[in-house]
């Protein structure tokens, strides 16, 4: 077996306890956040397969909710993520649901700002890394383990041309082009997965193109949201043990309750 890099042989560093569970889910928190491009006023997150059954347990929902307040995976902060994201005005729904022949650790998220609303249907695949399946109804694939390029645009001829040629122009090579569409000359959505990071120079030259309606990024390499004030990152609690103040982040609540003093806490269901 080859592997790409260090990463996918020891994994990331994060809140436990689970990889896949909870520093996989993180990453999908943080994707679906970056492509909202703003602060979210409104989520509703609904899990599948294994993550329906194992959510509270394994702290999938705290990883989640970390994810979109732009916390790393290794983020101590996770671990109470519920109750300071709904300090920060962020209110959360969470409920299951069943699709058929989709990953195990699959979640979908919805999200709502000031400005826009966008939604992510993700798989956790193992080792903290993961696959994005769906982006706002578009059946676009990637991993964002390189600074990606979501271009929103109308499907016509020399698009992805005209696209290519500028990030040509700025030295960047294209490690990985995804493209989809409703209809021919419809709305359409293309992915590329870089090789350097995109600049809002060459976002803002793209969002200028013919026929382009938006332009977003993704890039978990930036710096993540914040820091996490006493602690370090790096070894912290598991998601799922004890949160500041002593609270238990797994415990408290079930469906539907608020969990005193922290852990999990908001709408979910």
């Amino acid at each position: 077996m080859r592997f790409k890099d260090v990463f996918s042989i020891i994994g990331p560093a994060m809140i436990g306890p689970s990889s896949s569970h909870t520093a996989g889910a993180a990453r999908i928190g943080r994707v679906a956040r970056q492509l909202l491009g703003e602060a979210p006023r409104r989520a509703e997150i609904v899990f599948y397969g294994s993550f329906a059954d194992t959510y509270r347990g394994h702290g999938t929902d705290l990883a989640v909710v970390g994810g979109l307040m732009d916390w790393a995976t290794d983020d101590p902060r996770i671990a109470d993520s519920l109750r300071l994201a709904g300090e920060a005005g962020l209110d959360v729904t969470i409920r299951t649901g069943r699709l058929a022949a989709v990953h195990p650790n699959t979640v979908r998220i919805d999200l709502a700002g000031e400005r826009r609303a966008s939604r992510v249907q993700a798989a956790s695949i193992g080792g903290g890394n993961i696959e994005v399946h769906a982006v706002d109804g578009f059946d676009v694939k990637f991993t964002a383990m390189y600074p990606t390029l979501l271009v929103y645009h109308r499907d016509r001829p020399g698009m992805i041309a005209e696209l290519a040629a500028l990030l040509s122009g700025e030295g960047i090579n294209i490690g990985y082009m995804d493209v989809d569409r409703k209809r021919r000359n419809g709305d359409a959505l293309t992915v590329v997965e870089a090789d350097a990071p995109l600049g809002a120079d060459l976002a803002a030259r793209i969002a200028a193109l013919k026929d382009v309606t938006d332009v977003r990024t993704v890039d978990l390499a930036a710096e993540s949201g914040g820091k996490a004030a006493g602690g370090k990152a790096a070894g912290g609690k598991a998601a799922g043990g004890k949160a500041a103040g002593g609270k238990a982040a797994s415990g408290g609540a079930e469906a539907g309750g608020a969990a005193a003093g922290g852990g999990r806490g908001g709408s979910a269901q």
